[in-house]
């Protein structure tokens, strides 16, 4: 790693998560370089590529893929990372094992100077590679959602979320508990970020947890009966999908 200068590379496919990240960098840490972005994996594997950076900020959950897709496409894996994500989870001992470090959206200026100072004093480009192998490994391992509220941010464990509904520019995540919370988010933004976790999009205003599916009534396109007793809409469109998952 370059003992005085670090090159960056920011990859998350959201442009308002670029920005605040070079923003801050811009403004809070000296002798780092932002020197390419990319927005997803294919787009990122071509800039690490090319730039060959010393350190990589990188989304979770991208358009074209993951994080760990990323990493696993990269031969050479010869260069520090920091996920940022809306994500907790609890891997993150086995991140911090790896020596590589994590931020949760929305950015903290403050965790964020730690990153790149745990970057500046990591261990030689010899040893990151063998221990992102050890990152990757964990893959899967997700088990909290970051959720902005009017309160702040909550946390929520995954496989309690029952279903999620579409009220335009706005998602209503119901709880197994009861619980109501109405984030300021698309029903797409959670369909990406919980899509390969046993959740299915099955209507455009309906994405439910597979875990809480107790019975589907056939019909035109039919509906589910969950196990907190909501029916929810199938749509002819996602009616194929949805029983090819449910039979496996």
């Amino acid at each position: 790693m370059a003992e005085n200068n670090l090159k960056v590379i920011i990859i998350d496919d959201e442009e308002s998560g670029r920005s605040a990240l070079r923003n801050f960098i811009a403004e809070t840490s000296r002798d780092v370089t932002v020197v390419a972005e990319a927005d997803g994996v294919a787009s990122g594997i071509g800039q690490i590529l090319l730039q060959k950076p010393d350190l990589v900020f990188l989304d979770v959950r991208m358009q074209d893929g993951t994080g760990f897709d990323l990493l696993e496409k990269i031969p050479e894996r010869d260069f520090q990372v920091v996920f940022v994500t809306s994500f907790d989870h609890y891997a993150v001992q086995a991140f911090r094992f790896s020596a590589v470090d994590y931020l949760l959206k929305p950015v903290d200026p403050d965790l964020l100077s730690d990153a790149i100072e745990k970057a500046r004093i990591a261990q030689s480009r010899s040893d990151i590679s063998s221990k992102l192998d050890v990152l990757v490994s964990n893959i899967g391992k997700l088990e909290k959602l970051a959720i902005p509220s009017v309160e702040g941010i909550r946390f929520v464990r995954i496989d309690e979320i029952v279903r999620c509904e579409s009220d335009d520019n706005y998602t209503t995540v119901f709880m197994r508990n009861g619980e109501i919370i109405v984030v300021s988010k698309t029903l797409k933004d959670y369909e990406r970020l919980l899509g390969e976790m046993h959740f299915c999009r099955v209507h455009k205003q309906h994405l439910v947890n597979l875990k809480y599916v107790e019975k589907y009534v056939p019909g035109d396109g039919g509906y589910l009966i969950l196990e907190d007793g909501s029916h929810v809409d199938v749509s002819r469109r996602k009616k194929d999908q949805l029983l090819d998952l449910l039979m496996k």
